[in-house]
């Protein structure tokens, strides 16, 4: 989780000055701050309960996901509207790339906060109605007993709803699940359609 997050803000500082809605060290910093604070309250297995880590993390997430849509509106518009960020093809596509990665990243990170109370709260008891479901709960043959879905397993979750535009092996059950996935393949859909046809576009 947290070298996602350093991926996160890594991305965000390689965003062009066009694609920024606010200045480039802002989020970075935020982010930071909150991450640290985390890795302090509780080093190691993210598993102690505590209502401040919880707020810390949320606010993490929060804040991540924030700044992934808000690029992802301002790329929008530049598409639209053209700038100088899109007149370049090879400029476009990396740009493109940046901010499909950082919701992927956001996305992760938000099911991996939300589904079932939280990380520390699945590391104690696995929710008996959870907000996914995983193969590994629909099948406990596949998995050792008392398996429980890793960050990795929400990062897999998010590229591939990216990308497939749909669930693929996890299936939503609540309603956030469900809106977020929804919000999250919209968002893909439209950034892959319109980062792809203006390259094509200037490629011609």
């Amino acid at each position: 989780m947290a070298a996602a997050v350093l991926a996160a803000m890594i991305l965000t500082i390689l965003l062009p000055e066009d694609i920024r809605w606010v200045p480039p060290w802002l989020l970075p910093a935020i982010e930071g701050a909150l991450l640290v604070a985390l890795i302090l309250g509780d080093p190691g297995a993210i598993d102690r309960r505590s209502n401040a880590l919880r707020g810390l993390s949320i606010a993490l997430v929060a804040v991540l996901v924030a700044g992934a849509l808000g690029s992802t509106a301002l790329l929008i518009a530049a598409l639209i509207q053209g700038n100088s960020a899109t007149d370049s093809a090879g400029e476009l596509l990396a740009t493109g790339a940046i901010v499909w990665v950082s919701n992927n990243i956001a996305f992760s990170l938000l099911y991996w906060e939300l589904d079932g109370g939280g990380a520390a709260a699945r590391a104690h008891r696995l929710p008996k109605y959870p907000d996914f479901a995983f193969p590994q709960q629909l099948n406990p043959d596949l998995a050792p007993p008392n398996w429980r879905p890793r960050f990795y397993d929400y990062l897999y979750l998010a590229f591939t709803n990216a990308t497939a535009f749909s669930p693929t092996d996890a299936m939503p059950l609540a309603i956030w699940a469900k809106f977020a996935m929804t919000v999250q393949a919209s968002v893909s859909l439209a950034l892959l359609g319109l980062v792809v046809a203006r390259a094509v576009n200037v490629f011609t």
